[in-house]
């Protein structure tokens, strides 16, 4: 466990209880990002022990595995027959998902999977349906929820702060490539989706713009949306960015009575009650270090879904919440496609 959680205890939940049973967790995935942190994150949790790692080269999944003491395999099944994990962690590449997904929702293992759930709707509905006829714990990792100032905008909005819902607007954008012509639409904006329909509930229409570049498939898009309860919102998502830019991401959402902006999900929140010059505003502190980093919003995250898995109840956020932000995606591309605007349940 990191020592810098002693330092600032206040970043991380505190549910822990040291006096329970380690759970035995697998991490299935050893790419050098969110392979990297899934493996980082569990391994330093004192509530957890990492027993085996999984990869496709035999080679870098030894040397993965030996970071942690676990054992190394690369088939995830016989993994899970010889370990008996209680939890395993899925992040494999973003178009890798339904084979090894499917295998392991088989062995009736729980699972924390990483986003995008899949890229095809009748893969998720494949997915999900195997996992309700087992009723299995399905967790994606939807971890922007889990930033501090997100966290803040959703307690805003609970308590009435912004009055009632007029607009909301996403904007976020970095490097991107994949042979997937809708990569940058289904595996980095399902953030978006999953954000806005997180804090001002269900979004009822789509309709969208998308660049259409030589070789770079929709690398930007622009969405329009319609909210249920009558609010509307824009979504603008790139990989013809940069995540060097101040303000990659910014999130915006007003009411009849405020007004909340949250910069590059961790950085800041700020709320403006209309008509008041003054703003409340709250960054990371001094010591706060975990609270401005992005890759330990996985670390908050890991700390609800562990309490419901030992509290034998649903996950924080289910896989369907995956199969909704591609249900989403799948309708701006046809609206794009058709030149309509697209009604989604």
């Amino acid at each position: 466990m990191s020592d810098t959680y002693s330092v600032a205890p206040t970043v991380r939940n505190e549910e822990i209880s040291l006096g329970e049973p380690r759970l035995r967790v697998a991490v299935v995935g050893t790419g050098t990002w969110w392979g990297r942190q899934h493996l980082r994150a569990f391994a330093e949790r004192p509530d957890v022990e990492v027993v085996a790692v999984v990869g496709r080269s035999p080679e870098k999944t030894r040397t993965h595995a030996a970071l942690v003491g676990a054992r190394a395999y690369t088939d995830p099944v016989a993994m899970v027959e010889r370990e008996h994990p209680d939890l395993v962690s899925v992040c494999l590449p973003n178009l890798g998902h339904f084979e090894t997904t499917l295998a392991l929702i088989r062995t009736g293992t729980p699972l924390l999977v990483e986003k995008p759930f899949v890229f095809d709707l009748a893969e998720a509905d494949r997915l999900l349906a195997e996992a309700d006829s087992r009723d299995l714990f399905l967790a994606i990792d939807f971890n922007h929820r889990t930033a501090t100032p997100v966290r803040m905008a959703h307690q805003a909005i609970e308590a009435g702060r912004l009055g009632q819902l007029v607009y909301a607007t996403w904007r976020f954008g970095g490097e991107g490539s994949s042979p997937h012509p809708d990569a940058n639409l289904i595996e980095t904006q399902c953030h978006g989706f999953d954000m806005l329909e997180h804090l001002c509930g269900p979004i009822r229409s789509v309709a969208a713009e998308m660049t259409e570049f030589a070789d770079r498939g929709h690398s930007t898009v622009a969405i329009a949306l319609r909210f249920t309860n009558s609010a509307v919102g824009t979504l603008l998502g790139s990989y013809d960015s940069s995540y060097a830019y101040p303000d990659t991401h910014r999130l915006e959402i007003g009411g009849t009575l405020g007004r909340i902006v949250v910069r590059d999900t961790v950085r800041s929140f700020e709320f403006q009650a209309t008509g008041n010059e003054v703003r409340e505003v709250w960054e990371a502190g001094y010591f706060n270090d975990l609270g401005r980093m992005f890759h330990r919003t996985l670390d908050r995250h890991l700390d609800a879904i562990l309490a419901a898995l030992r509290a034998g109840g649903p996950p924080p956020v289910h896989a369907r919440a995956g199969r909704r932000a591609l249900e989403l995606a799948h309708a701006s591309i046809e609206s794009f496609q058709t030149g309509r605007r697209v009604e989604v349940a």
